[in-house]
């Protein structure tokens, strides 16, 4: 992903490991959420939709976020199953995965 200007540094830091990309207390459980439900999903407990709440998530933009997480493993497993080129812009894998 490239950007331009001032939010080319956070923009790269977020697709590096959103931890460091000092994110807001909202946003990092939310990506924290998205990583154990792509990572793990059979793992997923109340407790972490307890820690969406906790941040100002109701019901429905939980239910709106698992969506899109879902929707994009979905789409990208479908993409390395059936080995679709990389973007340009867009970093190889690493040795060993997506192919």
């Amino acid at each position: 992903m490239k950007k331009e200007g001032a939010e080319a540094s956070w923009v790269d830091d977020l697709a590096e490991d959103w931890r460091s990309a000092n994110l807001p207390e909202a946003d990092a459980a939310l990506c924290a959420f998205a990583e154990k439900l792509t990572k793990s999903p059979a793992g997923m407990q109340e407790e972490d939709l307890a820690g969406l709440r906790a941040h100002g998530f109701d019901d429905a933009a939980i239910h709106e976020a698992i969506q899109v997480i879902a929707y994009f493993n979905y789409i990208n497993r479908v993409a390395d199953a059936t080995h679709v080129d990389l973007e340009p812009e867009m970093a190889p894998y690493p040795s060993g995965e997506g192919q």
